[in-house]
């Protein structure tokens, strides 16, 4: 029935008394005002109404955290639109309305796109909207499966940038922009921050976290709550839903193998250890991030509440969700599983290879419950505590474990009403349409650009400058390696192709990283193993010859711990960067802007070095070549 239609008959059946509220939705088409279509009654009262007409299979949809599909891609990957057919499909077949994105696309676009859902969604029986989620979509760093870029939002440094600068104003005023951006195009929920504590070098997510200080990652972290969320006092109308992670204990992985993988499903913590990375999501919670996702890893060691923790992982683990979450931290938001859990683990996932290799298709992360059922697996994540498994798209076995008495229906029901609660908090039911016109203006505006880029500049950590090398004045001579001539031309400089020839060089390389298992689907493109530089390596066969010549440069991007011992010598200057573009390196070459981070880490002196250090303590081991906090800070040169 028509909005005008619909309010039309609700007046006569009322005989004129009342009316509806302004923009009232008819969304169950009975053309009657329903207690949870009417945007003046308490949220509360709203879920007990729409819980009071679902049916059992509508509710088991609601603990499914789906992928919204492209052509071709069921997990969304490639296309410029979403496959409607098989979104209507999931909408209203399977009853699922919570959604990633990971549709690439211009911002009007991505907002069409997203309306587009809506409206499938409006069309279903009781017209639940779609919450829309989505990784990381501000930084340098893009990971297949966890995060992108590129896609016309403003670009700001990867979280350890932020780090870097330890400036919680900062955090909070990019966290509101990125929220702008977000609900301008139709996302509803960041599944972010990563509050996991950064404790093994190796590690290949370490550069989305806040770094090694449990205090300064809580402080932080809390503070992305809060700008995402619009406050801290839970998700206003206008803000995005945060999902922090990976509770607990991700980083301290060994070898800094990751969890996504089956030969990276364990991490050993002790009692003191484990305290740490807990006390990384303390001020999170206290902004009352509206989720929270449980680590892949199997977490072995400590002890909660005096008894070993059950070597499963934390999706499918009591004691670590119902206990020490819901129970000692007192959580009262969503949890959210991270992506597969429920999905087998076939060989090509255990041990693929050059002829089987691991495809999406073999992706599953069921660590400590590989031999289960799904419907155990399933039965055994509810109970210990998860609203929504993410990346699931089939409510079978939910509907399963309850006709076996694994799980009951008023379990279900306590789920089914926090998924609902989030959607009333964000406003999704009174209107979860947005303007695709706004949104091109909105998303990567000039100004939030500008404030991006300010930050690239800022975040830049100066930990060499020997004889006062920096600033370079522009019009000097510059033979460059991994830089863009036309950004140091654009910088005043003259670009020459022979070091011989230049007044100095500039190098920009990366953290080292091997490729240890090539035939995994994650393994393959993350980055694993040494951290040092060698000779053979290229960037380092830039920097000698280059240091043969002239003052040499060299800004290293760090998406882990780098071990600059052997390229420190060649070096008259050394610049570290978490997510900056040529033209901010530039920028703090010439004193047109100033570094004014610290290192969020320490950085070891050898690979010995990092083998005798403990992956679940932060910054422990040998003396380290530069400590967490190094930094040197020069006056910023006067504008021209």
């Amino acid at each position: 029935m028509h909005r005008i239609a619909a309010a039309a008959f609700f007046a006569l059946t009322l005989g004129g008394a009342a009316s509806p509220p302004k923009g009232w939705r008819d969304l169950n088409h009975n053309g009657r005002l329903d207690r949870y279509e009417d945007s003046r009654a308490p949220i509360n009262a709203r879920v007990e109404n729409l819980l009071g007409q679902m049916t059992l299979t509508e509710k088991a949809g609601m603990l499914l955290h789906g992928t919204l599909p492209t052509p071709g891609s069921p997990i969304g990957f490639g296309g410029n639109i979403y496959d409607a057919d098989a979104t209507a499909k999931l909408l209203n077949d399977r009853h699922i309305s919570s959604f990633i994105t990971r549709l690439v696309v211009s911002p009007a676009e991505l907002a069409a796109q997203n309306n587009v859902v809506q409206k499938l969604a409006e069309a279903g029986r009781l017209g639940i909207p779609a919450t829309i989620s989505t990784d990381p979509r501000h930084h340098f760093q893009a990971t297949l499966g966890a995060s992108t870029t590129g896609d016309g939002f403003s670009l700001w440094p990867d979280t350890l940038g932020f780090a870097a600068l330890g400036d919680a104003g900062t955090v909070r005023r990019f966290a509101d922009i990125a929220r702008q951006e977000y609900r301008a195009v139709g996302i509803h929920m960041a599944l972010s921050p990563q509050a996991d504590l950064a404790t093994e070098p190796r590690w290949p997510r370490f550069a989305a976290t806040f770094g090694s200080d449990p205090a300064e990652v809580s402080r932080l972290a809390g503070a992305y709550v809060e700008g995402f969320q619009h406050g801290r006092s839970g998700v206003k109308p206008d803000g995005v839903a945060t999902v922090v992670k990976h509770w607990v204990g991700y980083g301290a992985e060994p070898e800094g193998f990751d969890g996504h993988n089956y030969y990276g499903r364990n991490a050993t913590l002790s009692d003191s250890s484990f305290a740490q990375h807990i006390r990384a999501f303390d001020d999170s919670l206290a902004a009352r991030s509206s989720g929270v996702m449980p680590t892949y890893v199997i977490v072995h060691g400590p002890k909660i509440a005096g008894q070993p923790i059950e070597p499963v992982a934390a999706g499918f683990n009591k004691q670590m969700l119902t206990g020490l979450l819901r129970g000692q931290k007192q959580y009262r938001g969503l949890i959210v599983s991270d992506w597969s859990i429920t999905r087998d683990c076939p060989q090509a996932c255990m041990a693929p290879d050059a002829a089987n290799p691991q495809t999406p298709a073999s992706i599953g992360t069921p660590w400590g419950m590989e031999t289960a059922d799904k419907t155990t697996r399933f039965a055994k994540g509810i109970e210990a505590g998860i609203d929504q498994f993410g990346g699931a798209d089939d409510p079978a076995p939910i509907l399963d474990a309850v006709a076996k008495g694994l799980v009951s229906e008023k379990r279900i029901d306590e789920s089914v009403r926090r998924v609902l609660r989030l959607k009333f908090e964000l406003g999704l039911f009174d209107n979860p349409y947005v303007d695709e016109a706004a949104a091109a203006r909105i998303v990567g505006s000039r100004e939030a650009q500008a404030e991006g880029d300010a930050v690239q500049r800022a975040s830049q950590v100066l930990l060499r400058n020997d004889k006062a090398t920096l600033p370079v004045a522009p019009g000097k001579r510059i033979w460059l390696h991994g830089v863009d001539a036309a950004a140091a031309r654009a910088a005043g400089f003259v670009v020459v192709d022979d070091p011989q020839q230049a007044d100095f060089a500039l190098v920009r390389t990366a953290t080292p990283f091997e490729t240890l298992h090539p035939y995994h689907f994650f393994g393959a493109r993350q980055h694993e193993g040494r951290l040092d530089f060698r000779a053979a390596d290229k960037d380092v066969q830039a920097i000698t010859r280059a240091s043969a010549h002239v003052p040499t440069i060299v800004a290293v991007e760090m998406d882990r711990p780098a071990i600059l011992t052997a390229i420190e010598p060649m070096a008259r200057t050394l610049i570290v960067t978490f997510g900056a573009s040529d033209a901010a390196v530039l920028d703090v070459v010439t004193g047109r802007a100033t570094a004014q981070g610290r290192l969020p880490f320490s950085l070891p002196r050898s690979m010995a070095d990092v083998e005798a250090q403990s992956p679940d303590l932060p910054d422990d081991g040998p003396p380290p070549a530069y400590p967490r906090g190094a930094g040197i800070l020069l006056k910023a040169a006067s504008r021209d």
